[in-house]
């Protein structure tokens, strides 16, 4: 009727209040990133300013995590929604301590890899673009650690696999496309299923929100559980590929040796760590139940991930395809923790990613210098490097001892809590497979300490002889090298000394999925 108005309450639909301030942190480090890809791509024909803008932009987003961290450690989990709607009707970034955790050590990661390729990466590939790649690509790590919504965790996913594409075939190498067909063809598999479970999950809930999923899944009555496990399944075969987990793991070393090593350092620490951060989400936050029956097939193929991983690294006599099974070997103890699912083995497990992603990185950019002093990556050809550069020999031994899970390192306590998380919930095969895989590591780092380090020169040198080109190589490295090698191995090294700080935090991100009620109250609102 003309003149007539009727009051609308909309406080059941959406915010009415502002959005603090400080809130906005949650959108940032997606917001830097698309920023920092765009001005990168207009400026991609001059290949000399793209280093310092990248680099800036990789510094402010650490800056932005390091801001985002400190406020979730504050104020607890986070939610900003798209609109204001509340979810289920909006779109929700929900922060806890174990996404603000994965984001904060991603950008760290991503900066070191900006600064390395400051050196590696040439002027054509910067041309087609390095720098813009690789901020892309941390938008959707960023993104997908940060989601509070199924959907755009897939979504986040396609963003983070179509920029890793462009970074594996730059260079444009026969070798490079074999790789990137083997990488795509199995990710987009991998991808289809994410899409099918999420689409079927939807069907069942009609919501994609994690923490309404959380809410409603708990209330299923148990004799409709049959569909949501055969979901549960779905889900797991297709993280499983995108963690490189046994038996869908072939792609890994068929791909990740073949780009620039910076672009191999950032794949090994954060792409199959973005599958393992999904399989927390969804099997221990969203389906606990399904994770609970699964178990046994979880524990099954974490032992059978970290066995065939190592072994298949002593089986290698090229350093960066061995690195690539050392990855393998890894995502088989996260998998592990998360078959066990208390809170000791999820904070375990979130401890061993954050380990991982900094000491596999490592290793990836230090295999890069030893590749630049000898000319090849193939264990014959290295040798005599302990004489060459002794810096690099001791960096390569304190990363090969925390890789192998060897005090007084990160991943000593990595290994450690997890080990006695196996034990705690009667899994004592589980926790001997821990510790065969990290024998069978160090026998796999020992044997290239040998080849690369120990002896005077590549195959035909005689014992107790440097070679003569390696007596004449003055073993100078680039500080642009250096630093961020030194970073990576400074945190590794300060963790295993002092790891009560990283103890904490993961500790709130096992809380956060194990006990959910401070992420439910974070996106729907305290109930009282």
């Amino acid at each position: 009727m003309a003149g007539s108005s009727t009051s609308v309450d909309i406080a059941n639909a959406m915010h009415v209040a502002p959005v603090a301030i400080a809130d906005w942190l949650v959108i940032m480090p997606s917001f830097v990133t698309i920023a920092g890809g765009a001005i990168c791509l207009m400026l991609r024909k001059n290949t000399k300013v793209q280093p310092f803008v990248g680099i800036g932009f990789l510094t402010l987003l650490v800056a932005v995590n390091i801001l985002l961290m400190a406020h979730v450690i504050q104020h607890g989990v986070i939610t900003m929604v798209m609109g204001n709607w509340l979810p289920p009707f909006g779109i929700a970034f929900t922060v806890d301590a174990l996404g603000a955790t994965l984001s904060l050590i991603a950008s760290i990661v991503a900066f070191c890899a900006g600064v390395y390729g400051s050196v590696t990466v040439d002027n054509t590939n910067r041309r087609y673009g390095f720098y813009p790649f690789l901020l892309f690509l941390l938008t959707g790590v960023s993104g997908a650690f940060l989601t509070g919504d199924v959907f755009n965790l897939y979504v986040w996913f396609e963003v983070l696999l179509i920029s890793s594409y462009g970074l594996l075939v730059l260079g444009n190498e026969r070798p490079q496309l074999d790789g990137s067909v083997k990488y795509g063809i199995l990710n987009l598999i991998g991808t289809n299923l994410f899409l099918i479970s999420t689409g079927l999950i939807y069907g069942m809930f009609g919501t994609l929100n994690m923490a309404d999923l959380t809410q409603k899944i708990a209330a299923l009555d148990p004799a409709d559980y049959g569909p949501l496990s055969t979901i549960a399944a779905l889900y797991l075969l297709a993280f499983a590929m995108k963690a490189a987990a046994f038996p869908v793991n072939f792609w890994l070393p068929a791909s990740y040796h073949t780009p620039n090593i910076v672009v191999s350092a950032v794949f090994a620490g954060l792409l199959t760590k973005v599958g393992v951060y999904a399989l927390l989400r969804i099997f221990v936050l969203l389906l606990p139940v399904a994770r609970s029956n699964m178990s046994e097939i979880i524990v099954f193929l974490a032992i059978a991930t970290q066995i065939m991983g190592a072994l298949g690294a002593l089986a290698q006599n090229r350093l960066n395809n061995m690195l690539g099974y050392l990855v393998i070997a890894g995502i088989g103890s996260m998998l592990g923790g998360i078959a066990v699912g208390t809170q000791h083995a999820i904070s375990s497990t979130i401890f061993y990613a954050v380990h991982s992603i900094l000491v596999m990185t490592g290793l990836y950019l230090v295999a890069g210098m030893m590749q630049m002093l000898n000319g090849s990556y193939e264990l014959r050809k290295l040798g005599g490097l302990y004489v060459i550069n002794p810096a690099l020999a001791a960096v390569f031994l304190i990363l090969s001892l925390s890789a192998s899970g060897l005090p007084p390192f990160s991943g000593f306590w990595a290994k450690m809590m997890l080990v006695d998380s196996a034990f705690e919930a009667s899994h004592p095969i589980l926790a001997a497979s821990y510790l065969i895989s990290g024998f069978l590591t160090m026998v796999a780092i020992g044997r290239v300490w040998s080849f690369a380090f120990w002896r005077g020169g590549p195959e035909g040198t005689p014992d107790g002889k440097v070679a003569p080109a390696v007596a004449e190589t003055s073993g100078k490295l680039p500080f642009a090298l250096w630093l961020p090698v030194l970073i990576l191995t400074g945190i590794v090294v300060y963790t295993g000394l002092q790891p009560e700080l990283l103890m904490e935090l993961v500790l709130r991100g096992a809380n956060g999925v194990v006990e959910p009620m401070g992420y439910l109250r974070s996106v729907f609102g305290d109930p009282s």
